[in-house]
């Protein structure tokens, strides 16, 4: 399984937009084949900070997700509204139980 994390910062007055679509985003990519779950938070320590949660089933469906046209969009969206450069991070990982 492979676990992205991710987060960026809205500037005050594109906070909301950021959220909107960040949600539409969310719910399109929860659609593709090895999307396992797909979240956005909003930082209750910084209204501001937008974070994501993904898990997906292999990196051949991470780098697919990357390159349907909408992602790249919805990134090139995300940085005009930022108020800084955010950051992902990318881990592969195995289910256990506890």
């Amino acid at each position: 399984m492979i676990l992205a994390t991710g987060h960026v910062t809205a500037r005050p007055e594109t906070l909301d937009e950021m959220l909107r679509l960040s949600l539409e985003h969310v719910e399109r990519s929860r659609k593709e084949p090895g999307c396992l779950f797909h979240s956005v938070h909003q930082d209750v320590e910084n209204p501001h900070r937008i974070v994501f949660l993904e898990h997906w089933a292999d990196r051949a469906s991470l780098a697919a997700h990357f390159a349907v046209p909408e992602s790249g969009a919805f990134v090139r969206a995300l940085y005009s509204l930022a108020g800084d450069r955010g950051r992902m991070d990318v881990y592969e990982a195995e289910p256990t139980r506890i």
